[in-house]
């Protein structure tokens, strides 16, 4: 009866602990977040947010959770990865692309301690077992955001014949991540108003309030009469809304500070691998070297759209776009809708496989399109299309 009553109760821990998720109730464990900035950037924010959201899903105490803010893109970033080990964290991430040479030498001496990386490049290439890459199809995001720009565009060119095509764009840096992320918003307007055409400012700063306010009035101020941006602070979204001039924002709502001019914003959503990771250490098995998050898998989300500001029947619009995109019959960046020099393109060498050099290695069209984030998580399309115009390249 002894040995009965054992076994049950046994079995009873066993299933409690199950329910609870494993090791998700097991204390010993920890994951570290270090940012770049803190809850001021949209851009952090928004993995602060990812991370609270995963925490909540899995059933972690505050002290499992450890997050760095304002840890810049230099040795900080190793020592503040030093800090988590000795913390007793099991997983560091960082959000940062230029955290990652910092974190590779923190995986180097830090060798049971996983690290995973957001936006970097080395992780198939290093091939070290505890160190990792993320990155969405967020190029998909801004695609439909671009729809519903366009959608506005084509609304304000009805109602007023002296309404131009003409959009403006901030960008950080005139890195191939911008790059994508501004061409595939676009494509997304030229698919709505195929006329259409674009200026871009860079700031050379993920993060600058004032170089973003700065470069958001200089488009409008060039007749740019829609805007959107890859820039962390309110700068552009405020002067869009000072200005009275449609936004589509990133990272993030700007709905209740810009009311009037909001439209919808694109974002990765950082809550799926927050949770894969951590139930991937925490089962005992292995983090994917080179991991990418789609609409699929929830990775890749729009904002509610703001109608006070949107055109009609936007909502509508984006569902029947986002299916396609979903199913694959549309691919953002289709060599049939946009041209390089007047032509089209039938093949491109991209810099997949990072050196230092940053030498083309891998021909990335197939099957009539561009193939974004599918050789590596992190983007590489860095094409100069027809009918964007840089005015600053410096960055």
């Amino acid at each position: 009866m002894k040995k009965l009553l054992s076994l049950i109760l046994a079995c009873a821990m066993v299933l409690s602990l199950a329910a609870c998720g494993g090791k998700n109730a097991n204390s010993d464990f920890k994951i570290g977040v270090i940012l770049l900035h803190d809850e001021a950037s949209t851009y952090d924010l928004n993995f602060i947010n990812g991370i609270k959201d995963a925490q909540k899903k899995l059933g972690l105490k505050d002290d499992q959770v450890i997050i760095k803010r304002n840890i810049e893109e230099g040795i900080a970033c190793f020592e503040a990865a030093g800090e988590l080990v000795d913390q007793g964290c099991d997983i560091i991430f960082a959000d940062s692309f230029g955290h990652e040479t910092y974190m590779l030498q923190a995986a180097q001496k830090y060798t049971d301690v996983e690290f995973c990386h957001a936006t970097g490049t080395r992780a198939h290439t290093e091939k070290l077992d505890n160190f990792h890459n993320a990155f969405a199809s967020i190029y998909e995001g801004r695609y439909l955001a671009g729809v519903a720009a366009g959608l506005k565009l084509q609304e304000m060119m009805k109602a007023d014949s002296t309404v131009v095509p003409k959009i403006g764009y901030v960008g950080a840096f005139t890195y191939a991540e911008v790059i994508s992320g501004y061409t595939a918003f676009y494509l997304g307007v030229k698919s709505i108003v195929p006329e259409v055409t674009m200026e871009v400012q860079f700031t050379g700063s993920w993060y600058d309030e004032i170089e973003e306010k700065n470069a958001a009035a200089a488009l409008i101020d060039n007749g740019c009469v829609l805007i959107s941006q890859h820039a962390d602070s309110m700068g552009a979204p405020s002067v869009c809304e000072e200005r009275k001039v449609p936004n589509v924002s990133y990272n993030g709502s700007t709905k209740e500070a810009c009311p009037n001019t909001f439209i919808v914003s694109s974002r990765i959503d950082w809550a799926p691998y927050f949770e894969y990771i951590c139930n991937q250490v925490m089962n005992g098995q292995k983090i994917d070297t080179d991991w990418t998050g789609t609409i699929s898998t929830g990775s890749v989300v729009l904002t509610d759209v703001n109608t006070k500001a949107a055109a009609a029947d936007t909502q509508k619009k984006l569902d029947e776009v986002k299916a396609k995109l979903t199913d694959g019959s549309l691919k953002v960046f289709a060599t049939s809708t946009f041209t390089v020099n007047g032509k089209a393109l039938t093949e491109y060498m991209a810099d997949v496989d990072t050196d230092d050099s940053f030498t083309p290695d891998t021909n990335v069209i197939k099957d009539g399109y561009f193939s974004e984030s599918e050789f590596r998580s992190a983007p590489y399309f860095d094409v100069p299309i027809d009918g964007i115009t840089r005015l600053n390249s410096k960055f």
